[in-house]
């Protein structure tokens, strides 16, 4: 036991305890009766001492530590509470999850591992995966799901093989999906696994007798999807796909941008729909890259608990503020555009590290946001290990648990944040479903070739900045099926949707 600390309170009642017994002892003429005294109860021992890093870590720095109760700092009076109360759970997960505040309502981010080597690696683009981008919808009325594939990463095993985006599945290894199976059957620990593919017609799904066999190994991808230069109507736009914000490949998406520079586009288009979020440093770094003429003034502002809010706002203002900047972390010069308007396409998909910066532009440039609302993520976390400063150092070496609870809320430089519902779009992408209603977002059965003008979302964003709406070159079908979201692959990656800060934790309170 590490961490815990005994009141004030119980502290000088054992000096004083000490003190007068010291005295007593001086005093010749005390009279020492032999009294029979009480057995002692044994001192309640700690079964798992990841629930007190658990317990230590949340009480430390998570965001919501003065609304929770069993997170207050005079929650218990002595160790033997303490114990009895960590011993109450039979696992760190249990704990942590029910130390959350309204996990799943208000918090609905904050996560624990078991293996902060896997985190790691996922916080650098690294993950065990075969490169298929896919989500997940469950059929109307029904159990059973189906899968369509929303992009192949670049250089992976998927991109070796007869798959593509806008393709269905329906079976994994001959067995039909379920919302009991698909976990067990896409992300489970089978490597391999061969795909029942399937097409709808007539308003129904089926197999079509295709399949193809992906393999997971341990894969880098590359978040810069597409970088490509378009000419409508003599204007040169760029369109950058972006997937994560992961601070390795912050160089690489700097080059990028200065390849659009270079090629004199004077409109950018940003496709965020897939992108749930990542590095903080990274979403500054690609704000600044889209403007320049803003170096040094406030990006985004900071809110954490109030234990480290006072101690910040006291001690150091600054750290609260982030701001844009013309130059990464090494030194490398940024390639700014200096653009005063920006075009993001965005989904549900499109979270934390993505919100960021469209909320924190607007203050600035015109931000055009078309697509469907967002998350609604404007928090983000840190990584802890069980060690003395919650770093990575010293790490307790017996077990690789680590937290990554929410820390702090970002504002805008004029203070908006909590947008719980998302960032709502100010164009709305809709299609018509197979009932004859009118569904927002992307229509299964026509979601186009990523960075072609005649995809939907794409098309939208040339139209607006050329004044000319595209002619398709095809009649846009029907979803023919009704279906509910139920998941996506980045769900399943230990990042998720998060935004996360580095940030070493070596304050004392």
């Amino acid at each position: 036991m590490k961490r815990f600390k005994l009141p004030l309170h119980l502290l000088f009642s054992l000096i004083f305890s000490i003190t007068f017994l010291y005295n007593c002892t001086e005093n010749e003429e005390t009279i020492i009766q032999e009294v029979e005294q009480p057995e002692e109860a044994e001192p309640v021992t700690l079964n798992n001492d990841v629930n007190d890093f658990v317990w230590a870590g949340l009480n430390e720095v998570y965001l919501w530590q003065q609304d929770v109760p069993d997170l207050a700092d005079d929650k218990f009076e002595t160790f033997d509470e303490y114990y009895t109360f960590l011993n109450g759970y039979n696992t760190p997960e249990s704990l942590f999850d029910d130390l959350l505040y309204q996990k799943d309502v208000v918090d609905r981010f904050s996560y624990i591992v078991d293996d902060y080597i896997e985190l790691e690696n996922s916080f650098q683009g690294t993950s065990n995966s075969n490169g298929l981008d896919f989500g997940l919808v469950r059929l109307s009325g029904s159990n059973d799901i189906f899968g369509y594939v929303r992009y192949v990463a670049n250089d992976s095993d998927a991109a070796s093989k007869d798959i593509k985006r806008g393709d269905f599945f329906l079976s994994v290894d001959g067995q039909q999906l379920t919302i009991n199976n698909y976990v067990d059957l896409l992300f489970g620990s089978n490597n391999t696994y061969t795909l029942g593919m399937a097409e709808i017609n007539n308003n129904t799904i089926a197999e079509n007798g295709k399949t193809v066999e992906l393999t997971k190994t341990e894969f880098t991808e590359n978040p810069i999807l597409l970088n490509n230069v378009i000419e409508s109507n003599g204007i040169k736009i760029g369109y950058l796909m972006y997937n994560s914000f992961v601070a390795n490949f912050d160089k690489q998406l700097n080059t990028a941008v200065g390849e659009l520079k270079s090629n004199g586009i004077t409109e950018l288009v940003l496709d965020l729909r897939y992108n749930p979020g990542g590095s903080v440093s990274s979403a500054i770094y690609l704000s600044s890259m889209i403007t320049g003429q803003f170096n040094g003034e406030i990006f985004s502002k900071e809110k954490w608990n109030d234990k480290y809010q006072a101690y910040f706002e006291a001690n150091n203002p600054e750290f609260l503020i982030n701001r844009f900047s013309n130059k990464l972390s090494d030194d490398t010069v940024i390639n700014s555009l200096n653009l005063n308007k920006v075009y993001i396409l965005t989904t549900e998909s499109s979270a934390s590290a993505s919100e960021l910066v469209i909320n924190c532009l607007r203050p600035y440039i015109d931000v055009v946001q078309i697509g469907t609302n967002t998350t609604g993520k404007y928090t983000a976390s840190v990584t802890l290990y069980d060690s003395p400063n919650f770093g990575r150092e010293e790490a307790n070496p017996d077990h690789t648990y680590a937290l990554q609870p929410l820390v702090l809320k970002s504002a805008n430089k004029n203070g908006e944040t909590d947008y719980f519902e998302g960032l709502t779009p100010d164009y709305t992408i809709t299609y018509d479903s197979g009932s004859g209603q009118t569904s927002e977002g992307e229509n299964l059965v026509d979601l186009g070739i990523l960075g072609d003008i005649n995809e939907p979302f794409l098309a939208k964003a040339i139209s607006l900045i050329t004044g000319v709406t595209s002619k398709l070159n095809y009649k846009k079908p029907t979803m023919g099926v009704e279906v509910k979201a139920l998941a996506d692959t980045k769900d399943f990656t230990p990042l998720g949707k998060g935004m996360y800060k580095n940030v070493k934790l070596n304050i004392k309170l």
